[in-house]
């Protein structure tokens, strides 16, 4: 998969005992900068061909990176039974007239051109059962993650922020829902204002200060008042967003960053609060990861409470939404369907996935 940052292509060679992970072998592949500022341009002025194009573009290069991974590994394509693939999210509208989520990558190239069966549009399935069709990481947290008598939440930080909420009781339902912007309203700042990709470990944001009148404005988005099940992406939270809440004034740039910084960290505390508050354990995944001032930000909004890595319970969490694809795709493979009216709100159990055979194997 490729997710919002678009930075590079996860890759994930992932074996199962049941379903838990008994290995993993994982690489991020970069995408090249013209590719992928193609990706990134594409909007509402794009025209179909040039999406069909990426959509083909990006199939050959999500199957040049299962290939390659095979070769590093030392694996055969005849011992993989599948390749799960989300492929790349270029347009996610749920709470629209017809709610739908388009992800390109080319699932038809992808079986042709690594010779294995492979299971792609994961979304689109839940999302015509009313489902919002986002996150789907959660049901893959409760698999992993969840333990008996533990109140945990798994968060996972990457464009967007995403909670996991596993109850300790095993009667009770996993809850799942996308809490606002992770890295992405950053990365773009970061990206206009200082030609990188990204804010280094949040140093540029360290150096600057919140401006208490943008958080407020920011803060007071609907998006946040609502209760699950929601989902968004970068096509609400976005630059224009942000020129919106800024209204004009003139703020330093590095004080825009450490706001947005803020309201990143902000969000997933409140609604971790909201609806997570007997949790004394939070398991971080995705990008965000790595942003110091972020996470110290978080632990500081979030006191006594155990701010942590998915490593330390067994996942690298870099490769924590790689492999949740993977496991989606063993699952339809089984056909096995999930219950997520509790995370997308769909009206019943969904088989997720559609399955692509190739002529050879």
């Amino acid at each position: 998969m490729s997710g919002t940052s678009t930075d590079g292509v996860d890759a994930a060679l992932v074996e199962f005992a049941g379903d838990r992970i008994s290995s993993i072998f994982f690489r991020t592949y970069p995408i090249e900068a013209p590719l992928r500022a193609r990706i990134r341009s594409l909007g509402n002025s794009s025209t179909l061909e040039e999406v069909v194009q990426l959509d083909v573009e990006l199939g050959r290069l999500f199957a040049g990176a299962v290939n390659r991974l095979l070769r590093e590994a030392g694996v055969s394509r005849d011992d993989s039974a599948a390749v799960g693939s989300h492929g790349q999210t270029v347009l996610h509208l749920p709470r629209c007239g017809a709610p739908t989520s388009v992800q390109i990558g080319d699932p038809n190239v992808i079986a042709l051109e690594t010779g294995i069966t492979t299971v792609a549009d994961f979304r689109r399935m839940d999302m015509a059962a009313g489902g919002e069709g986002a996150p789907l990481a959660p049901a893959f947290h409760a698999a992993q993650f969840r333990a008996a008598g533990r109140e945990r939440v798994v968060l996972n930080i990457g464009g967007i922020a995403n909670l996991s909420v596993l109850p300790g009781d095993a009667g009770s339902a996993v809850l799942g829902f996308d809490s606002g912007p992770g890295n992405g309203l950053m990365d773009d700042w970061a990206r206009q204002h200082l030609n990188q990709e990204f804010d280094q470990d949040g140093r540029w944001a360290a150096s600057g200060t919140v401006v208490p009148a943008l958080i407020e404005v920011m803060l007071a988005d609907p998006y946040f008042q609502r209760p699950p099940p929601k989902s968004t992406g970068r096509e609400y939270f976005n630059l224009g967003w942000l020129a919106t809440a800024v209204a004009g004034r003139e703020f330093a740039p590095e004080d825009v960053q450490a706001t947005l910084a803020e309201l990143s960290a902000r969000t997933i505390a409140d609604a971790l609060r909201r609806f997570a508050a007997a949790t004394r354990e939070v398991l971080v995944c995705g990008g965000g990861i790595h942003n110091v001032f972020l996470m110290e930000r978080l632990r500081a909004l979030l006191p006594g409470v155990s701010v942590v890595s998915t490593g330390e319970h067994g996942v690298d969490p870099d490769c924590v939404e790689a492999v949740t694809f993977a496991w989606l795709a063993k699952l339809r493979i089984e056909g096995k369907a999930l219950d997520l009216s509790r995370i997308t709100g769909s009206r019943e159990p969904v088989v997720l996935g559609g399955i692509y055979e190739p002529a050879r194997r």
